[in-house]
């Protein structure tokens, strides 16, 4: 992928992603300027990723199979 296509998707991403996403992406940038991103030290990071992981456990959040993943993913690029 060119850096044209990969800018515009960025730009696509960054202008369709909620306040919480975009703070996110925000401090991985920052951090890959200053170095490392350590995700697993954020504590905002893991807190969501708690959540997520016993939502789907519990089943409150059904989740969705790897082929629907790629087709939502697929659809919301066109």
């Amino acid at each position: 992928m060119d850096t044209l296509t990969i800018r515009q998707k960025l730009h696509y991403y960054i202008n369709d992603v909620d306040d919480e996403k975009a703070e996110a992406m925000f401090a991985i940038i920052e951090d890959g300027e200053n170095g490392r991103y350590e995700w697993w030290k954020d504590a905002d990071l893991m807190k969501e990723l708690d959540r997520r992981y016993n939502d789907l456990k519990s089943g409150k959040d059904k989740g969705m199979t790897l082929d629907e993943a790629t087709t939502h993913l697929l659809n919301r690029l066109k």
